[in-house]
């Protein structure tokens, strides 16, 4: 568990994007287009960008 913490808050920023961007971006797409909401694919796209962006906010430092 001591080791578990920092690894969390050390990447926190990635955590993030992955579990409150990628869903909200899913959300926003299938909202905008209801016929593929049966499709997998608003919810890969949601975690490629969500992902992306935390792991670019990580690596830099800041979200813009």
């Amino acid at each position: 568990m001591s080791r578990l913490l920092p690894l969390i808050f050390r990447n926190l920023t990635f955590l993030f994007g992955i579990g409150f961007l990628a869903p909200l971006i899913a959300q926003v797409l299938e909202r905008t287009a209801p016929s593929i909401a049966a499709t997998p694919w608003p919810l890969v796209v949601g975690l490629l960008v969500g992902g992306g962006w935390g792991a670019i906010a990580q690596k830099t430092g800041r979200w813009i």
